[in-house]
C-alpha cells in the first residue's frame, strides 16, 4: 500500500473488511489446509450486550461499530490491489498444490477446497469505508459518495471494478455510516499469477467458481457500478421500490425514512451481482491455463443452494467410499463455519449463505428430497438487523427436525437472534464436541469431484464444465 506523508503504510489486513465472507472464507480454508480449526477466528461480538436494547441505542452502537472498521476516505488512493491479491495469496503455505480453486465467496466452495486439498482464493475483495453525514434512506447520495471514493481507487487501481452495494436490508443502519465497495479483479493479478506458476504441480487442475446471480445496475462505464440491494437481502428488487412494504418495514429496523427514498435509475436490469466473476479475470485466467497446460473447469452457480446441495451430496459419497456412514450433517450458516472440524468429525456440510427464509428453505427442500440423516446440527448466524427476509427460529428449529435421532440448535447462536452476532469460532467450539471419525479420507480428485457435482446439481441448473 502507499504511504501518507507521516510515513505510515496502510496495513492490508485494514483494506479488506474485517469479517467480510471473502475474508473469513479464506482464513478458514488456510487453517483447515494446515489441519487447524477456526479457533483463532473472528472479532469479538460488539452488539451482543445490545441485543435487549431499545432500536436507537442499538443502532447508535451498530453505527458505532462499523465506523471502527471503516477505511478513511482520505485513505481510499492508498490501496493497492495487487498487494491485497498478494496478502491473500501468501496466506498459503510455500508448497506445490495438485490444483486451485478460485471466484466467488461461498461456503461450499471452500468445503470443496479441503476435500480436493487445494487452496481457495477469492476474484473479489470487500471494503467498507467512511459515508460522513451519510443517511441510509439516501442512495443518490450513497453513490455521489462512493462514485467519488470509487474515482481515486480506479487511478491507482486500472484492472479493477468496484462495485458499490447500498443494503440497509443486509447491513441495518450501517448502511448509513460506511459504503459497501466490493472490488473486483477484471484481469488476472500478478500476485495470482505467480502463485498459479510457482505453487501448482504441473499440469494440475484449475477450478472457477461463478457467482451467476443477476440484479439490476447502474454501470456508466467507467469502472464504477451501483447497485439498491443485493440478492444477499433475500428480497427481490422490487422490494427496493419505494411503494414497497418490504422496503418501509427495512427502513424503519435501519432507523430511516421510505418517504425519502429515492434510488438512481439503473442501466443494466439484469448485470451479475457484487459477487460475480468480471469477464477479464476469467478472460485472462484461461489464456494462463492453456499457455502453462493446466486444465480449466467451470462452475456456474445460479443460486447458492445449489452449490451447497451439490457440495453436501459429493462430501457424503466422499465419506462413504472411505468405509463412513456420511449420516451426520451439520448445517452452517454464513460466517459460521469450520472445514477442519467438519472432516474431522466426518460430517457432511450444507452451507446457508445467510439467515433469510430463502435460504433456509433451501435446505428445508434439499433435505426433504435426500436420504436422511441421523443427525441434524444446526449453526444459525444472527445477522445483526431486522429484516421482513429473515427465518425465525422456527423455521431454524424445522430444519434440525429432519434428524432422526440427534436434533440440536445451536442454543448460543441462537440467543439474541436476530440481532445478537456470534464470531466464527462459535462454530468451532460447537463441532468439536461432535465425536472424532479419523483418519481424514484421502484428498478427491478433480475429476471425480466434478462427476459428482454434475449429477448432483444439473437438475437445479448447475453448470459444470
Amino acid at each position: 500500500m502507499g504511504s501518507t506523508a507521516d510515513g505510515a503504510t496502510l496495513a492490508v489486513d485494514r483494506v479488506v473488511a474485517a469479517g467480510s465472507t471473502a475474508r473469513v472464507l479464506l482464513a478458514a480454508t488456510v487453517r483447515a489446509l494446515r489441519g487447524d480449526d477456526c479457533a483463532d477466528v473472528g472479532q469479538a461480538p460488539t452488539l451482543t450486550r445490545f441485543t435487549g436494547a431499545p432500536e436507537p441505542v442499538r443502532r447508535a452502537a451498530a453505527v458505532r461499530a462499523a465506523g471502527r472498521l471503516a477505511l478513511s476516505p482520505a485513505r481510499i488512493a492508498e490501496v493497492d490491489g495487487e498487494r491485497v491479491a498478494a496478502w491473500l495469496a501468501d496466506q498459503y503455505p510455500a508448497r506445490r498444490w495438485p490444483g486451485v480453486v478460485l471466484g466467488s465467496p461461498h461456503g461450499a466452495a471452500v468445503h470443496l477446497a479441503v476435500a480436493l486439498g487445494v487452496p481457495w482464493l477469492p476474484a473479489t475483495f470487500e471494503m467498507t469505508v467512511h459515508w460522513p453525514r451519510g443517511v441510509v434512506d439516501r442512495p443518490a447520495a450513497a453513490l455521489d459518495h462512493g462514485a467519488a471514493l470509487a474515482a481515486r481507487l480506479l487511478a491507482g487501481n486500472p484492472a479493477v471494478h468496484v462495485r458499490q452495494v447500498h443494503c440497509p436490508a443486509s447491513r441495518g443502519a450501517a448502511a448509513g455510516a460506511t459504503v459497501s465497495l466490493a472490488v473486483r479483479w477484471s484481469a488476472l493479478p500478478a500476485a495470482y499469477v505467480r502463485f498459479l506458476a510457482e505453487r501448482l504441480d504441473p499440469g494440475a487442475p484449475v477450478l472457477l467458481l461463478h457467482d451467476a446471480r443477476t440484479w439490476p445496475v447502474l454501470d456508466e462505464g467507467q469502472g464504477h457500478s451501483f447497485q439498491v440491494g443485493s440478492p444477499a437481502s433475500g428480497l427481490d428488487p422490487v422490494d427496493f421500490h419505494p411503494d414497497a412494504h418490504a422496503l418501509r418495514q427495512v427502513l424503519r429496523s435501519a432507523g430511516g425514512d421510505g418517504a425519502s427514498w429515492a434510488p438512481p435509475d439503473v442501466s443494466c436490469p439484469q448485470a451479475y451481482a457484487e459477487h460475480g466473476v468480471e469477464s477479464g479475470f476469467e478472460h485472462s485466467l484461461r489464456n494462463w491455463t492453456s499457455r502453462r497446460g493446466h486444465p480449466l473447469h467451470r462452475v456456474l452457480v445460479p443460486q447458492p443452494d445449489v452449490l451447497s446441495a451439490a457440495t453436501a451430496d459429493l462430501y457424503r459419497h466422499w465419506l462413504r467410499r472411505a468405509g463412513k456412514t456420511g449420516n451426520r450433517l451439520v448445517v452452517e450458516c454464513g460466517r459460521l463455519l469450520d472445514p477442519w472440524q467438519v472432516v474431522r468429525a466426518g460430517l457432511v456440510p450444507y452451507w446457508c449463505e445467510n439467515a433469510s427464509r430463502r435460504r433456509v428453505e433451501g435446505v428445508e427442500w434439499w433435505l426433504a428430497g435426500c436420504e436422511p440423516f441421523s443427525s441434524v446440527d444446526v449453526l444459525p448466524e444472527p445477522p445483526g438487523v431486522r429484516s421482513p427476509a429473515l427465518a425465525g427460529l422456527p423455521q431454524w428449529l424445522a430444519v434440525a427436525a429432519f434428524g432422526r435421532r440427534r436434533r440440536a440448535l445451536d442454543r448460543g447462536s441462537a440467543r439474541g437472534y436476530p440481532v445478537s452476532q456470534v464470531p466464527t469460532r462459535r462454530a468451532t467450539e460447537v463441532l468439536r464436541n461432535q465425536p472424532y471419525d479419523l483418519p481424514v479420507p484421502p484428498p478427491l480428485g478433480m475429476g471425480e469431484a466434478l462427476a459428482v457435482l454434475r449429477d448432483a446439481g444439473a437438475h437445479q441448473g448447475l453448470l459444470v464444465s
